[in-house]
C-alpha cells in the first residue's frame, strides 16, 4: 500500500496487475508531482524489479501509459512500470514565454536547472535520481537491487544520460527515437542554453555521446529508430551515438525501422521487444 506520502489519483486493474497514478509534494521541484505505476500480480506475493520509463516533449506520466500497451508483457514477465511525469508544473512554475512546446511545461529536459527562473522548480534530475526513487521503495513493492530504465525522444535522452551517470543504479537501458546528443541538435541548444547557461562544459552531462566520450560506460544499449521520424535528422542523430559507442566495450544494437515515424504507434510497435529485453537483464 502507498505510504501517507503518495495521494492516489486513479487505479484500474490491468491484466491481473494494477495500474495506478500518484501525487506528491516534491521537496525539490517545491511542486505537486504525478506519476504513473504498474504492478504486476507477481507484486501481491514479492517485491518486483521496476523498469522505469521517461517520456518526450509535450508528454505527462498518461502518455506511456495509456498509449504504449506495455502492461500485458509487464504483467507477464513480471515487471513493475515507473513513469514520471516531464516537469514539474503548477501556479508559479515558468513556462516559455512564447508558448513553445520545447522549453519549459513538459519539456524539463531531465537537468537540474541553474538559471533563473527556471532554477527554482525544474530539477528534474535530482527528482529523478534520489527523490522519487526512495519515495516508491518506500510505498511499492519493488525490488530497488533490480533496476532498468527506458524512454521516448526526449526521454531517450533522459534514460541514456540517467543510465550513463548512474550506472551502478540500472541493469539495462533502452531508448526509441532518443535525443543522443543535445549538444549537436536545436532542441537541446535552446533547452541547455534556457536552463543551464551558455557554457557548454555544464552541457557535457546532459549528453549522452558527451559521457561517453568523458569516460561513462554502460554495459549494452538497446535503440529502436523509425526511419519516417520526421525529426531523425535535424534532432535525433542515432549515428552520432554509434560513433560515440564504438571502441569503448558498449554493445549498441541500434534499429532502424522503414516507414515508422515518432509516434507512439512506433513504441507500441516495438515494446514487447524492449520489454523482454530488459527482463532477460534483470533475471541475471
Amino acid at each position: 500500500m502507498p505510504s501517507s506520502g503518495l495521494e492516489t489519483v486513479s487505479q484500474s486493474k490491468a491484466f491481473g496487475g494494477v495500474q495506478s497514478v500518484f501525487r506528491h509534494q516534491s521537496v525539490e521541484t517545491g511542486t505537486s508531482m504525478r506519476f504513473a505505476a504498474f504492478l504486476p500480480p507477481q507484486a501481491e506475493v514479492a517485491p518486483v524489479p521496476v523498469l522505469w520509463f521517461l517520456s518526450g516533449l509535450t508528454c505527462t506520466e498518461d502518455n506511456f501509459t495509456v498509449k504504449a500497451g506495455a502492461q500485458r508483457i509487464a504483467s507477464e514477465l513480471g515487471l513493475a512500470l515507473i513513469t514520471p511525469d516531464t516537469s514539474p508544473r503548477g501556479d508559479g512554475v515558468p513556462d516559455d514565454p512564447d508558448g513553445a512546446y520545447d522549453f519549459g511545461l513538459g519539456a524539463g529536459f531531465y537537468v537540474d536547472a541553474t538559471e533563473k527562473p527556471w532554477a527554482t522548480h525544474y530539477r528534474m534530475r535530482s527528482y529523478l535520481e534520489r527523490e522519487l526513487p526512495e519515495l516508491v521503495a518506500d510505498a511499492l513493492p519493488l525490488d530497488m537491487t533490480r533496476q532498468a530504465v527506458s524512454g521516448h525522444s526526449m526521454g531517450g535522452h533522459g534514460a541514456l544520460t540517467m543510465a550513463l551517470r548512474t550506472s551502478a543504479r540500472f541493469r539495462s537501458v533502452s531508448a526509441f527515437a532518443p535525443i543522443v546528443s543535445p549538444l549537436n541538435c536545436p532542441w537541446g541548444h535552446k533547452a541547455l542554453t534556457g536552463y543551464l547557461g551558455p557554457d557548454r562544459t555544464a552541457w557535457r552531462e546532459y549528453d549522452a555521446c558527451a559521457l561517453i566520450e568523458d569516460g561513462a560506460r554502460v554495459p549494452a544499449i538497446l535503440v529502436d529508430q523509425g526511419l519516417a521520424d520526421g525529426f531523425l535528422a535535424e534532432q535525433l542523430k542515432p549515428e552520432l551515438l554509434e560513433e560515440a559507442c564504438a571502441g569503448t566495450g558498449i554493445e549498441l544494437t541500434l534499429r532502424r525501422h522503414p516507414g515508422y515515424d515518432h509516434s507512439y504507434f512506433f513504441i507500441a510497435s516495438f515494446i514487447e521487444d524492449h520489454l523482454r529485453w530488459h527482463a532477460r537483464a534483470l533475471a541475471r
